[in-house]
Protein backbone atom coordinates (compact mmCIF):
# COMPACT_ATOMS: atom_id res chain seq x y z
CA UNK A 1 0.00 0.00 0.00
CA UNK A 2 1.06 3.71 -0.84
CA UNK A 3 0.52 6.66 1.94
CA UNK A 4 0.75 10.21 1.96
CA UNK A 5 4.74 9.75 3.38
CA UNK A 6 5.02 8.37 -0.85
CA UNK A 7 3.73 11.19 -2.72
CA UNK A 8 6.79 12.66 -3.84
CA UNK A 9 8.23 9.10 -5.08
CA UNK A 10 5.09 8.40 -7.20
CA UNK A 11 4.33 9.22 -10.78
CA UNK A 12 1.04 8.62 -12.43
CA UNK A 13 1.89 10.10 -15.84
CA UNK A 14 -0.19 7.89 -18.89
CA UNK A 15 -1.88 5.90 -16.11
CA UNK A 16 -5.40 4.98 -17.32
CA UNK A 17 -8.41 5.66 -15.54
CA UNK A 18 -11.61 2.74 -15.62
CA UNK A 19 -13.72 3.99 -13.04
CA UNK A 20 -14.05 6.56 -10.99
CA UNK A 21 -16.52 5.96 -7.50
CA UNK A 22 -17.63 8.67 -5.31
CA UNK A 23 -18.67 7.14 -1.72
CA UNK A 24 -19.79 8.84 1.43
CA UNK A 25 -17.65 9.64 4.40
CA UNK A 26 -17.47 8.97 7.77
CA UNK A 27 -18.85 12.09 8.19
CA UNK A 28 -21.17 14.12 7.11
CA UNK A 29 -19.48 16.63 5.31
CA UNK A 30 -16.82 15.16 3.51
CA UNK A 31 -16.61 11.62 0.97
CA UNK A 32 -13.97 9.21 -0.80
CA UNK A 33 -13.07 9.09 -4.31
CA UNK A 34 -11.98 5.99 -5.32
CA UNK A 35 -9.86 5.61 -9.15
CA UNK A 36 -9.39 3.14 -10.74
CA UNK A 37 -5.98 2.67 -12.77
CA UNK A 38 -3.94 0.94 -13.97
CA UNK A 39 -0.86 1.77 -12.57
CA UNK A 40 2.46 1.80 -14.04
CA UNK A 41 5.13 0.40 -11.56
CA UNK A 42 8.24 1.02 -14.26
CA UNK A 43 9.39 2.27 -18.04
CA UNK A 44 11.47 -0.44 -19.34
CA UNK A 45 13.81 0.31 -22.35
CA UNK A 46 14.30 -2.23 -24.71
CA UNK A 47 16.60 -2.88 -27.22
CA UNK A 48 15.02 -1.11 -30.29
CA UNK A 49 14.18 2.37 -28.03
CA UNK A 50 10.45 1.72 -27.47
CA UNK A 51 9.33 1.02 -23.92
CA UNK A 52 7.58 -1.98 -22.49
CA UNK A 53 5.42 -1.34 -19.20
CA UNK A 54 5.18 -3.10 -15.89
CA UNK A 55 2.09 -2.20 -15.26
CA UNK A 56 -0.52 -3.55 -12.24
CA UNK A 57 -4.35 -2.22 -11.82
CA UNK A 58 -4.36 -0.37 -8.62
CA UNK A 59 -6.99 1.73 -6.58
CA UNK A 60 -5.74 5.11 -5.93
CA UNK A 61 -8.47 6.45 -2.73
CA UNK A 62 -8.69 9.99 -1.50
CA UNK A 63 -10.17 10.74 2.01
CA UNK A 64 -12.20 13.50 3.12
CA UNK A 65 -12.48 15.13 -0.29
CA UNK A 66 -14.88 18.12 -0.90
CA UNK A 67 -14.70 21.13 -3.29
CA UNK A 68 -14.96 18.38 -5.96
CA UNK A 69 -14.85 19.65 -9.86
CA UNK A 70 -14.35 17.14 -12.85
CA UNK A 71 -13.96 18.44 -16.33
CA UNK A 72 -14.12 15.54 -18.55
CA UNK A 73 -15.48 16.74 -22.35
CA UNK A 74 -15.68 13.57 -25.08
CA UNK A 75 -17.16 15.36 -27.46
CA UNK A 76 -14.62 17.43 -28.13
CA UNK A 77 -12.09 14.43 -28.38
CA UNK A 78 -10.72 12.99 -31.80
CA UNK A 79 -11.48 9.34 -30.77
CA UNK A 80 -13.72 7.26 -29.59
CA UNK A 81 -14.63 6.85 -25.59
CA UNK A 82 -12.08 4.77 -23.49
CA UNK A 83 -10.62 5.37 -20.47
CA UNK A 84 -9.21 8.50 -19.19
CA UNK A 85 -4.96 9.21 -18.91
CA UNK A 86 -3.86 11.22 -16.38
CA UNK A 87 -1.25 13.45 -17.10
CA UNK A 88 -0.53 14.70 -13.98
CA UNK A 89 -0.95 14.69 -10.07
CA UNK A 90 -0.36 17.72 -8.27
CA UNK A 91 -1.08 19.00 -4.22
CA UNK A 92 -0.36 22.08 -2.50
CA UNK A 93 -1.20 23.16 1.33
CA UNK A 94 -3.96 24.40 2.21
CA UNK A 95 -3.96 26.34 5.75
CA UNK A 96 -6.33 27.49 7.50
CA UNK A 97 -6.65 29.93 10.01
CA UNK A 98 -7.70 27.96 12.65
CA UNK A 99 -4.71 25.82 12.54
CA UNK A 100 -6.49 23.13 10.47
CA UNK A 101 -4.72 22.19 7.11
CA UNK A 102 -5.37 20.17 4.05
CA UNK A 103 -4.61 19.27 0.19
CA UNK A 104 -5.66 21.04 -2.92
CA UNK A 105 -4.92 17.50 -5.44
CA UNK A 106 -5.54 18.57 -9.10
CA UNK A 107 -5.69 15.73 -11.47
CA UNK A 108 -4.72 16.91 -14.70
CA UNK A 109 -6.28 14.35 -17.61
CA UNK A 110 -4.38 13.92 -20.95
CA UNK A 111 -7.05 11.97 -22.10
CA UNK A 112 -9.39 13.79 -23.03
CA UNK A 113 -7.50 16.67 -23.40
CA UNK A 114 -7.87 19.53 -21.10
CA UNK A 115 -9.40 17.61 -18.58
CA UNK A 116 -9.30 17.48 -15.23
CA UNK A 117 -10.63 16.06 -11.61
CA UNK A 118 -10.00 18.66 -8.39
CA UNK A 119 -10.96 18.56 -4.94
CA UNK A 120 -9.41 19.12 -1.64
CA UNK A 121 -8.67 16.09 0.52
CA UNK A 122 -6.41 15.43 3.57
CA UNK A 123 -5.11 11.68 2.78
CA UNK A 124 -4.63 9.42 -0.39
CA UNK A 125 -3.66 5.54 -0.19
CA UNK A 126 -3.14 3.28 -3.08
CA UNK A 127 -3.49 -0.31 -3.22
CA UNK A 128 -2.34 -2.72 -6.18
CA UNK A 129 -4.92 -5.33 -6.95
CA UNK A 130 -3.15 -7.92 -8.87
CA UNK A 131 0.36 -9.46 -9.97
CA UNK A 132 2.34 -7.04 -12.24
CA UNK A 133 2.40 -7.73 -16.02
CA UNK A 134 4.95 -6.83 -18.81
CA UNK A 135 2.83 -4.78 -21.51
CA UNK A 136 3.85 -2.85 -24.57
CA UNK A 137 1.26 -0.88 -23.48
CA UNK A 138 0.56 2.13 -21.00
CA UNK A 139 -2.80 -0.27 -20.10
CA UNK A 140 -4.15 -3.87 -19.51
CA UNK A 141 -7.18 -5.06 -21.41
CA UNK A 142 -10.12 -6.20 -19.97
CA UNK A 143 -9.23 -9.50 -19.89
CA UNK A 144 -5.54 -9.01 -18.71
CA UNK A 145 -7.00 -6.86 -15.67
CA UNK A 146 -8.62 -10.15 -14.50
CA UNK A 147 -9.42 -8.37 -10.76
CA UNK A 148 -12.90 -8.82 -9.36
CA UNK A 149 -13.32 -5.10 -8.65
CA UNK A 150 -15.02 -3.34 -6.10
CA UNK A 151 -15.93 -0.48 -8.22
CA UNK A 152 -17.73 -2.00 -11.16
CA UNK A 153 -20.05 -4.59 -9.08
CA UNK A 154 -23.03 -3.27 -10.68
CA UNK A 155 -21.35 -4.37 -14.43
CA UNK A 156 -20.87 -8.07 -13.87
CA UNK A 157 -22.04 -10.07 -16.45
CA UNK A 158 -22.41 -7.41 -19.36
CA UNK A 159 -20.10 -6.16 -21.56
CA UNK A 160 -18.03 -3.05 -21.06
CA UNK A 161 -20.49 -2.20 -18.17
CA UNK A 162 -23.60 -1.82 -20.41
CA UNK A 163 -26.41 -1.96 -18.24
Amino acid sequence: MTVMDDFEKMNWHDNHIHNFHIREGDDEWSGILELDIDYIIEWQKTDNKSFNFVVCPATLSFFGVTDLAVSIDYAKATARVQPMMIYDIQREVKNFPNGYSTYIWNIELGWPSNGFISFSANEFTQVLRGKPKVSGSQYLLPAERQVALHLTHHSIGTPNGAP
